[in-house]
């Protein structure tokens, strides 16, 4: 049965997923002089506030409602017709998808199902909190760190995968496991160069938002498949993909990556940092996430993550060993490859061993089968003194921030192209649990 928790003086309750131990374990010493170290420093304390801890608890039970009636009552029942109908939308907008029903068998306008309307109705509208300079400036962050945007979410994904309220749907889809990691990352990759393009969360018909709402669909694809699952315990981990852990996602490419990339050298400002937030904010509002409560903040962000490292159980077992040890060793050179192709594999899975270094918990990383971090991690090392300076000449001298850019998203292409090998990423709603 689902936990209840008293939150504090005001002895109200909260509904909160069995394995997700904040509450307990904020009282710990270690975590509580933690606290009140914090509190001391700052005049704040190291957590968010109850109520907003008890909302994210709370959102740990809920998905995105107007997505998954579009997947029960349209894509479910023919996923061919409906990835037809949906990637009509997206290009055209959704009156196009009525225009050719009309075309088609006479049909009127109407025959569009009303879950796909009011899934684009929603999509398609603008809150009025966005602010596109600041979303803007938030992709352009994301350009700028080009590759180094997929290692440090990549680490810092690995971290979560101890976890099983995280672990779990990922290894009954597959997707991130085994043989499928490296395909199902670059998936991801794409996701993020496409939603990062200038202008592409702000204009109708992109590739970017496009991508997102793949995503989103896909999202809730697998959540249906989860949710009732033997191995699925909705009182012991909430909801499969719920909203709180799609919100840790975007946290995980905001303020966290961002901190962490200064151990290579990249430095991003308070200002870009809370550009980036926006952006996130904005993205998760297009993936079907309820980012009312979503940091506006550094200080609150780094609260809520500080919220969920004290929640952590550890309990994703061989489930989460996969995954984690998945991940590096999907990068190392596949059989059948030679010349430059194998050498840029041995490479890849070098240097990305290393990084895991810089961007695990080392406690974490020592439990697992991770690839050896010398002589990797040395060109880690020499690399920091020249993006430190090149960090340094493109916050002041003019022209520089765009050439760094240019190169970045170059860059970034190249190596999604050549990882890719003629493949296309194509988010796919439609695959079933792998047990």
């Amino acid at each position: 049965m689902t936990a209840v928790h008293g939150r504090g003086p005001a002895s109200t309750t909260t509904r909160v997923p069995t394995a997700f131990t904040y509450w307990e374990t904020r009282r710990r010493p270690g975590w509580a002089r933690a606290d009140r170290a914090i509190r001391r420093l700052s005049g704040t304390s190291l957590f968010p506030p109850d109520d907003v801890a008890e909302a994210f608890c709370e959102s740990l039970f809920h998905g995105d409602p107007v997505a998954e009636r579009f997947v029960d009552e349209v894509y479910t029942p023919d996923p061919a017709g409906a990835r037809a109908m949906l990637d009509r939308a997206l290009a055209d907008g959704v009156d196009a998808v009525s225009a050719e029903l009309d075309r088609a068998d006479g049909t009127p306008p109407s025959a569009v199902p009303p879950a796909m309307r009011a899934l684009f109705a929603e999509f398609e509208t603008t809150p009025d909190w966005v602010d596109p300079v600041l979303v803007e400036r938030g992709a352009a962050v994301w350009r700028r760190w080009g590759t180094m945007l997929f290692a440090v979410a990549g680490g810092i994904t690995l971290e979560m995968y101890t976890e099983a309220a995280v672990a779990t749907p990922l290894s009954l889809a597959g997707g991130y496991a085994g043989d499928n990691a490296l395909r199902r990352f670059l998936e991801t990759c794409k996701f993020w160069i496409d939603t990062s393009e200038p202008g592409a969360l702000l204009r109708l018909g992109s590739e970017g938002r496009a991508t997102a709402m793949k995503v989103r669909v896909m999202h809730v694809a697998v959540r249906r498949k989860v949710d009732g699952h033997p191995e699925w315990h909705r009182e012991k981990w909430g909801y499969p993909i719920s909203q709180g852990y799609q919100m840790l996602t975007l946290l995980g490419g905001s303020t966290v990556p961002a901190l962490a990339l200064r151990l290579v050298g990249l430095q991003t400002t308070a200002d870009e940092i809370r550009a980036l937030l926006h952006f996130q904010k904005y993205l998760g509002h297009l993936l079907g996430v309820n980012v009312e409560r979503f940091p506006t903040t550094i200080a609150d962000s780094l609260r809520l993550t500080a919220m969920v490292a004290a929640s952590r159980s550890h309990d994703a077992g061989e489930h989460g060993r996969e995954l984690v040890e998945s991940y590096p060793a999907s990068f190392a050179p596949r059989p059948g490859q030679r010349g430059l192709a194998r050498l840029r594999a041995r490479y890849n899975h070098g240097i990305h061993g290393a990084y895991t270094v810089l961007f695990m918990n080392p406690a974490t990383r020592s439990r697992y089968r991770m690839p050896p971090v010398f002589p990797w991690i040395l060109l880690v090392l020499a690399r920091y003194p020249l993006l430190t300076l090149l960090e340094i000449a493109r916050r002041t001298v003019p022209g520089v921030p765009g050439v760094v850019e240019h190169v970045a998203v170059a860059h970034r292409s190249r190596w999604y192209r050549a990882q890719m090998d003629g493949r296309e990423a194509d988010f796919d709603a439609n695959g079933a649990l792998r047990r």
